[in-house]
């Protein structure tokens, strides 16, 4: 079979995206092929948007397409509870759970990981600070991924931050050990978020 240059970039590019392999790659790139132009030209629009009109918040982290997110600037949501997350993907599940939290978020960006060569510096600690300092949280809740990475964020975090006068907490096991936050569902995500324990 004729090796199609073109076709294998898309291949290659595809199998970038989580939990894709060769083969899924390859039925994503054939299902593309048989699009029509107008819809390709959107799918591909789409994805340059992402970079032109998608951005961290400055407060927190957080995806959005504002100056600030719409929870930072939400003057109605309590802004001395805080919960750090691992990725935005989490910002989202906890959003999920509707009125039973109305606090705000601080998004790290990753977690601590020697073999992907993450240190502290690498992630969005240095405005948590800030914020603690400035902005008047009372209560961080740690609420990184349940794996090794995230517990030793969760546990470095809470060595920081233990000189500040704030409560610091991690969720509770309501989640899965090696899970990911934003795969679990709301009442797992309330059990956790009403059991989290004091570190």
């Amino acid at each position: 079979m004729e090796r199609l240059p073109t076709l294998e970039q898309l291949i290659d590019y595809l199998r970038r995206l989580p939990s894709v392999g060769r083969k899924s790659a390859e039925r994503m790139a054939y299902a593309l092929l048989k699009m029509d132009t107008d819809t390709l030209q959107g799918f591909s629009k789409a994805i340059q948007d992402l970079n032109e009109h998608i951005h961290p918040c400055p407060i927190c982290g957080n995806y959005t397409e504002q100056e600030t997110c719409a929870i930072c600037a939400d003057e109605s949501r309590n802004h001395h509870t805080c919960i750090v997350v691992s990725s935005p993907q989490a910002v989202h599940a906890f959003e999920e759970l509707g009125p039973e939290y109305d606090g705000v978020y601080h998004v790290l960006g990753g977690d601590l990981s020697a073999t992907a060569g993450i240190s502290i510096d690498d992630l969005n600690v240095h405005s948590l600070i800030t914020r603690i300092e400035n902005d008047g949280i009372k209560e961080i809740i740690i609420a990184t991924n349940p794996t090794m990475e995230g517990e030793t964020t969760a546990l470095y975090l809470a060595q920081i931050l233990k000189k500040y006068p704030i409560k610091i907490s991690r969720l509770a096991y309501g989640l899965p050990i090696g899970g990911h936050i934003d795969y679990a569902d709301a009442l797992t995500l309330k059990k956790a978020l009403e059991g989290r324990t004091h570190i």
